[in-house]
Parts: structure tokens; sequence; C-alpha cells
């Protein structure tokens, strides 16, 4: 662990003058503290964090709505305030976004701001800060993203392949023979896994895997708008979507095509976000508890502050069946 005395080495300055600057002394310039404050990131520097007599804790989100119940983000920050705060810990919620984290780097933020860890929602795997987690030596917990050999490090999320294989055995179930899936692009981790869990169930089920039985777009409705004719011109009769609200926006758009769910096609989302019981018809979707991932958040945390170097917590990922999948329709 670095010190303060390596870091004055490091720069070629006084221990007094690195101590001010870790400490917002007046009387040191804002050039001098930033260099002092990135090169204690880069050290490893944790004494300050360490020594303060505050518990604090961030949430640090960005691509993620948060602030009222039905939005997605609310559930997971409301379970990890409920563990944090029972014991003791301040808990900050902060949103971020890129162009903060070019400017500044990760170990900087939390030096300065004096956070012993924090729990990331939401990033992509193009946030800066992506970069600065794979050396980082501060205490911190991912929401569906890995880091692979940083101790300090941790995951949580849900099963995608549990999730996937559910969906499609769930489909089969109901003579569905062709399905398709509708995805953001795959520039997440997250993302990513889901795809490649749909790929493995297709596969485990003995089902033809097309290239043109998927379909992928940063913008929601324009997808579905997209991707919904092309896939039926393909014989598709169920369709997996890596969230909730590309299913619920699919639903619409085979509203206005006069497409009847489950009659002509069924659907099947992932997260179970609290408007999915009262789409019409239901939708059946894989679920996320949002409560235990933000409880596990802090869980995970306590583990890497208490020195145990955990890899990845996955909760199970259930489906829910309601009414957006039937059988299959006869040909």
């Amino acid at each position: 662990m670095a010190t303060i005395a390596d870091i004055a080495a490091k720069l070629g300055i006084s221990k007094s003058t690195v101590s001010k600057a870790l400490n917002n002394a007046t009387d040191i310039s804002a050039s001098m503290r930033q260099r002092v404050l990135e090169t204690a990131a880069q050290m490893g520097y944790m004494g300050r964090r360490l020594a303060r007599t505050e518990k604090k804790l961030c949430i640090l989100i960005a691509n993620m709505d948060y602030e009222t119940p039905n939005q997605f983000g609310h559930d997971i920050v409301l379970g990890f305030r409920q563990m944090a705060e029972a014991e003791g810990w301040t808990v900050d919620v902060v949103p971020m976004d890129k162009e903060f984290q070019k400017l500044t780097p990760y170990g900087v933020f939390m030096l300065d701001h004096g956070y012993q860890a924090a729990y990331i929602l939401g990033f992509s795997l193009l946030d800066p800060w992506m970069v600065d987690f794979k050396t980082s030596q501060i205490p911190t917990v991912l929401y569906d993203n890995y880091i692979r050999s940083n101790p300090y490090i941790a995951s949580v999320g849900c099963d995608s392949q549990e999730g996937f294989d559910l969906a499609v055995k769930h489909l089969v179930s109901l003579g569905h023979k062709k399905i398709g899936l509708i995805s953001g692009p795959l520039d997440s981790y997250i993302l990513r896994a889901r795809y490649n869990a749909y790929l493995r169930a297709m596969e485990k089920y003995g089902l033809e895997i097309g290239e043109n039985y998927i379909g992928m777009g940063y913008y929601v409705a324009e997808s579905t708008r997209t991707y919904i004719p092309k896939l039926l011109e393909q014989g598709i009769t169920a369709i997996l979507f890596s969230h909730d609200i590309r299913a619920i926006s699919a639903m619409t758009e085979c509203s206005d095509r006069g497409i009847q769910i489950p009659r002509d096609l069924s659907l099947i989302g992932f997260d179970d976000l609290p408007m999915t019981a009262y789409t019409e018809p239901p939708l059946t979707t894989i679920r996320q508890d949002r409560i235990a991932l933000g409880g596990c958040g802090y869980y995970a945390i306590s583990c890497l502050l208490s020195g145990l170097p955990i890899g990845s917590i996955l909760l199970r990922a259930p489906l829910i069946v309601r009414g957006s999948t039937g059988p299959a329709p006869v040909a």
C-alpha cells in the first residue's frame, strides 16, 4: 500500500505538500493538488480513505433511470441503501457521464470525495472508467459488468444463461421451433452475455440459429419497427428480447400491424419491470430481483472491504409466465 512518503518521493515534493493536497488545504495550488491526487490514485494510496471516521459509499449511475419506483434502477438503489445504511454507512447516489469520466480519473474522484468503495450501475464497455477499473485498488462492485484479474473489483448480476434456458424451454414446450432475438447493440457486457445465452439455449434445445433471426439496434422503437416484419418473414413464431422495454415496444408495433399476441407471435422480455404485469397482454419475462441485486452489491462491497477477493455473484433468473406466450401458430 502506498504511503504519503511514497507519493512525495514519486513527485519530488515534501510530505507536507502531499498531506495538504490530500486534505484540501487552501494554501496549495489546484494544479499541484490534481497532480498529487492523480499520483496517489495511480499508486493505490488508501490511507486517507481508510483513516476517515465518516463511512461513505457511493452508487455511480450512468445510462439508467432510478428516481421513481417504476424505473429500473430504483429498487437496486433501495436494496443497497437498506443494507448499507443499517450498518452505519452514508450512501451518495451520483449520476455519471462520459465527459466527466474523460476529465477525472476514477481514483481521483474517489479520493477527492472520501468514498471507501463504489457500486457501479449502468456503465457500458465504452465508459472511460471501465479502463480505470482494470487497475484500480479501490473496492468496487460492478452491476452487469466484469473485470478480470483485479481482486479489488467484483461483479453482481442475474444468471442470463439460466433465464434464456428457461425461456427457450418454455417456448419449445409450446411447440415453437423458430425463435428470434431483438437486442441492443453489443457494446455492453450484459448484452453480449444475453446474446451468447440466446445462442447457447438455442443450441441446447436443438433449434436452428439463423443470422436473420436476430435484430440489433440502438433505438428501441426503430428496432422493433424494422425487425418485427423481418423476423416474421423468416417464419419466426416467438421472440426473446434483451430488455422488457423492447418487448413492450414490440407489443405496440404488433398492435399497429394487426399481429395478435400470443396467437400470431409469442414475446418474452427480460427484467420484469413493474409495468409488465399490466401490459395487454401481460408480458412473460425473465425476472431480475432488483432489491436483491442492491443487497448483493452491498454484500460484495463488504467482502472486498474485509479483504475477501470475491469474483462474481449471480442471482437466479426465474421465468415469469404471463399472457404474451402461447402455442405456436399452426402453419
